[in-house]
C-alpha cells in the first residue's frame, strides 16, 4: 500500500483507495468500510426490496417455491387421510376460525350432554365444547396427522385425556345416542350426510353446521355472517317438516289421473 502525495489517501494494490475517514474508493466512487456497512446493511437491503420491481423470473421462483411448499404439506400431512376416500367425499382441511367456533358454541348454548364433531380436523370444536361443559366430547377424523394434531392441542391446553379424538370414517359412526352434532364439511358431503342424520339421530338432537348449511334442511337458528355463519337444525322439527313434505307428495300422486 502506498501513500498518494498531497492527500490523506493511501492506494491499495488492487486499485482501491482508502482515506483516513474509513471510506474505500474505486476511482471516484466511494463505499463504506466493512465496519460501517454492518450497521446499515439490513436497512439498505430492506429498502431495496421495497423499491425493487420483481421481474418475471422472480415471480416464477416465488410461485414455484410456494407451490412446492403447499404440495409437500399436502403429500406429507393431508393426503394420507384421503387415499381411500372417493373424490366427491374428500374434504380439504380448513381450520375453523375463532368466530366460527364462537358461533357454533352460541347455537349450542343451553344444551348439555354429549357432543360429536364429524370431520373434527385439528380438534378445536371438540376442545371448546369440552370447555363449555359438553361431556363426553368426541371428534371423528379420518386423517391420522390431524388426529395427532388434535391430541397435541388438547395436551397443550391441559385437557389431555378429557376429550376424545378417534380416527374413524364418519359414515361408520353410530349416531343413535348423539344429542349434539357439529359438522364443518363440504356441500357434496352434507347432501349425503343428511340421510344418515335423519335415519340415526334421536328427536331431541341438535345439528350445527359451520361454513356451509345442510342443503335440503330448514335451520331453526342462524348465527354470524358470511363465511363465519353457522346453522342449527332441530331433528324433531326437521322430521316433522319431512313428514309434511312426504304427505304433500302422496296427495299430489293420488290426484293424478
Amino acid at each position: 500500500m502506498r501513500h498518494i502525495p498531497g492527500t490523506n489517501v493511501r492506494a491499495l494494490p488492487d486499485g482501491r483507495n482508502i482515506s483516513e475517514d474509513g471510506l474505500v474508493r474505486w476511482g471516484n466512487v466511494s463505499a463504506r468500510s466493512p465496519a460501517e456497512m454492518d450497521d446499515d446493511a439490513p436497512n439498505e437491503a430492506f429498502a431495496e426490496l421495497k423499491t425493487r420491481q420483481l421481474g418475471g423470473w422472480d415471480v416464477a421462483q416465488i410461485a414455484a417455491g410456494t407451490g412446492l411448499a403447499v404440495y409437500a404439506m399436502w403429500v406429507g400431512i393431508l393426503q394420507p387421510g384421503f387415499r381411500k376416500v372417493p373424490l366427491r367425499l374428500q374434504v380439504p382441511y380448513i381450520p375453523a376460525s375463532k368466530a366460527q367456533v364462537n358461533n357454533v358454541m352460541t347455537l349450542l348454548r343451553g344444551r348439555k350432554g354429549n357432543l360429536v364433531d364429524l370431520g373434527s380436523g385439528d380438534g378445536r370444536i371438540v376442545l371448546e365444547a369440552h370447555r363449555q361443559g359438553f361431556t363426553p366430547a368426541v371428534g371423528y377424523e379420518l386423517n391420522p396427522w390431524l388426529v395427532r394434531m388434535a391430541h397435541f392441542h388438547a395436551w397443550r391446553a391441559g385437557h389431555h385425556g378429557k376429550v376424545s379424538y378417534r380416527r374413524e370414517d364418519l359414515w361408520k359412526v353410530d349416531l343413535t345416542e348423539c344429542k349434539n352434532i357439529t359438522v364443518f364439511l363440504a356441500p357434496s358431503v352434507l347432501s349425503l350426510l343428511q340421510e344418515k342424520l335423519q335415519a340415526e339421530l334421536p328427536d331431541d338432537a341438535l345439528v350445527v353446521a359451520g361454513r356451509f348449511p345442510l342443503p335440503d334442511w330448514t335451520p331453526c337458528r342462524i348465527e354470524g355472517h358470511g363465511v363465519d355463519r353457522a346453522w342449527a337444525y332441530s331433528m324433531q322439527a326437521q322430521r316433522q317438516h319431512t313428514r309434511k313434505e312426504n304427505d304433500k307428495e302422496k296427495e299430489s300422486t293420488l290426484k293424478l289421473p
